[in-house]
């Protein structure tokens, strides 16, 4: 079995309830007819990837521009007053509720360590909502990039000092995390399927339903 020297988490999607895309439909529920509002979304969602993969820029203009571009895709007023809504939400939502017993489980035996795709200002609300002690919380801001780009990955290694092959590093997204942590080697990979993305064959990844079986990977 194996012991990692730290556990990373992925934060959004995978511990705290990312629910920008609800967000979106109730915000734009009013320009974007009920029939057109899945495309609307998986738009929004795939600028929100797109607009990561470049260089570093705040997470609001990660969100404000994605918002502009899927406006402009299907063709819906943008204001900036849309962008302010969603972003401001980010620090109310709340853990899935399987996260924070078996989380607090591992926490006695594991230093547990945040890498998300946010910033400085913004993360602390999301790791207070958790409610489990960490031992470091790092975000994109920090490392100059963000996920699925190796640099956040390599910028936690060095403040860590440590390497992947002596972490597991846990997220519901192949596509913006456990791709990455397979080209760079980690100890262990573990998918929590929130329904958000499918699974990932050949990447050696431990798929789990929630955090309540994690702390028996751990042998806990």
């Amino acid at each position: 079995m194996f012991r990692p020297k730290y556990i990373s988490f992925d934060c959004y999607g995978t511990m705290i309830n990312f629910i920008m895309g609800p967000t979106a439909r109730e915000i734009f529920a009013d320009r974007v007819a009920p029939e057109k509002m899945d495309d609307f979304l998986d738009s929004f969602r795939g600028y929100r990837l797109d607009e990561c993969l470049g260089a570093w820029k705040p997470y609001y203009d990660v969100v404000a521009n994605s918002v502009e571009r899927t406006c402009l895709k299907h063709s819906v007023s943008f204001e900036e007053a849309d962008v302010r809504a969603i972003y401001g939400a980010i620090p109310t939502w709340q853990p899935h509720s399987d996260v924070p017993d078996p989380l607090g489980r591992v926490a006695e035996h594991f230093p547990l360590v945040i890498l998300s795709n946010s910033m400085v200002d913004l993360i602390p609300h999301s790791a207070r909502n958790i409610g489990v002690p960490f031992h470091a919380v790092l975000t994109a801001e920090e490392a100059g990039a963000y996920k699925p780009l190796m640099r956040p990955f390599e910028f936690m290694f060095d403040t860590l000092g440590c390497g992947p092959e002596d972490m597991m590093h846990v997220s519901s997204s192949p596509r913006y995390d456990l791709m990455t942590a397979s080209d760079l080697g980690f100890g262990a990979k573990i998918m929590v399927n929130r329904g958000h993305e499918p699974p990932m064959d050949d990447y050696g990844i431990k798929v789990i339903s929630d955090f309540s079986e994690l702390p028996g990977l751990l042998g806990l």
